[in-house]
């Protein structure tokens, strides 16, 4: 006697191909995540050495560092370590004008993307070690420099070429902003002279962030 062929109708266990189970979870993480989330997650994933922080900034610390920046000087004010923009987003709604904002990120995905979000802001894609061959001749014009760069976990390699590269750009007594996630305001740790000004404490961030400012070049 012929058997008959049984069809299961139980749905088919998801696979790692297409349309498995990861791409399910790219899909609802799409979903769930909002949009800088997501694209930081693409960054990371994409160049993890290009980007330092463990998350993007929350407007509250943004804020506080863009109103630090606003007061401290009128040349021209690099960010560096932009991400996704939160704190470009956050000078140019204290009112410093495109102009004279200079944007340094390492990640050529999150410059393309912050090309597109701030179209006429200048976004240079490169390494804060070689700010002043990046920034050619607004070098002579640098009042105050904004950072987001995780310089307590760099490299003290890394974090020496950056503040030489700092120091050919920054005047006697400019301001130099660093957030970071050590609760304690001391100056990091490079050859060159930087006084700690004052420091605050952005309890509602994730994590909890301290912004230093400091002074360049004075002891």
């Amino acid at each position: 006697m012929q058997r008959t062929a049984i069809t299961s109708t139980r749905p088919e266990r998801a696979t790692d191909g297409p349309g498995g189970w990861r791409a399910f979870l790219a899909r609802l993480l799409a979903r769930l995540l909002p949009t800088d989330l997501r694209l930081f997650a693409r960054a990371i994933c994409s160049g993890p050495q290009a980007v330092g922080a463990a998350c993007p900034s929350s407007k509250r610390l943004a804020d506080y560092m863009a109103a630090q920046a606003v007061a401290a000087g009128d040349g021209h004010i690099v960010e560096l370590g932009a991400g996704t923009g939160v704190v470009t987003a956050s000078l140019l709604a204290h009112g410093v004008p495109p102009k004279r904002l200079v944007v340094v990120e390492k990640s050529a995905l999150l410059a393309a993307h912050l090309r597109r979000r701030f179209p006429d802001v200048t976004v240079l894609e490169g390494d804060a070690a070689d700010l002043a061959t990046l920034l050619t001749w607004r070098a002579q014009h640098v009042s105050t420099v904004v950072s987001s760069l995780p310089l307590k976990s760099l490299p003290k390699d890394t974090v020496d070429q950056i503040g030489r590269a700092l120091d050919a750009v920054l005047p006697r007594g400019a301001t130099f902003i660093q957030f970071t996630y050590s609760l304690r305001c001391r100056a990091i740790d490079w050859a060159q002279d930087v006084t700690c000004l004052r420091s605050h404490t952005v309890w509602r961030n994730l994590p909890p962030a301290r912004v230093n400012i400091f002074a360049w070049g004075v002891s």
